[in-house]
């Protein structure tokens, strides 16, 4: 379900704001229904999720929906966030869950004609920057789905073991052993991607 009444083109990436700070605007949403605040919660996570969505090879017109989705529940749920963990847990949990439905849905497979821009996700400082880039967007395609989600929910957003294993439904010990699995392999398979050069280790 898009969102429809609401401005949701997307902003450049925000400033990182406290979770107290997100939850203050998540309460005038759920109090005033306020648009402004809706936008700048959206402008925070709009990146985030877009990255995180592209790790699991979906589609763009996929993560665009899914991303106006989990909104549409943020619009609609806010009231009901308890706050028993970080705000962004809630949030990401609500895209990761709506990204399987869409996976066992479609079953969807990597479109090597749709690519994700990197310019959605990051900007690479410098030729050597986008080089490595490549270099570890090349390993991460070589770790199963759950070893590449664990790493960018640690790495990318933050995130503790406990509150990884809040977004995946499962057990702290098996992110823990997602994260040690996905490392090994990466420190393998990175310098022959480097061309044997070591910078990774």
């Amino acid at each position: 379900m898009a969102l429809k009444s609401i401005d949701t083109a997307p902003a450049p990436l925000r400033s990182a704001l406290t979770d107290q700070q997100e939850r203050e605007l998540l309460a005038r949403i759920a109090e005033k229904r306020e648009q402004a605040a809706f936008r700048e919660l959206y402008g925070i996570y709009y990146q985030r999720l877009t990255r995180l969505l592209s790790r699991m090879s979906m589609r763009r017109e996929d993560i665009e929906e899914i991303i106006n989705d989990t909104f549409w529940v943020v619009w609609t749920k806010a009231s009901e966030f308890r706050g028993a963990s970080q705000l962004s847990t809630w949030i990401i949990g609500i895209a990761y869950r709506r990204a399987l439905n869409t996976l066992r849905r479609e079953r969807l497979r990597p479109v090597g004609s749709e690519p994700i821009s990197e310019d959605m996700i990051s900007t690479p400082s410098s030729a050597q920057g986008e080089e490595r880039s490549q270099w570890i967007q090349q390993g991460l395609d070589k770790l199963p789905l759950e070893q590449r989600l664990a790493l960018e929910l640690t790495y990318t957003m933050g995130h503790s073991c406990e509150e990884i294993a809040t977004i995946l439904s499962c057990p702290v010990n098996t992110v823990k052993t997602r994260l040690f699995r996905a490392r090994e392999t990466l420190k393998n398979v990175l310098p022959a991607l480097a061309g044997g050069s070591g910078d990774f280790t």
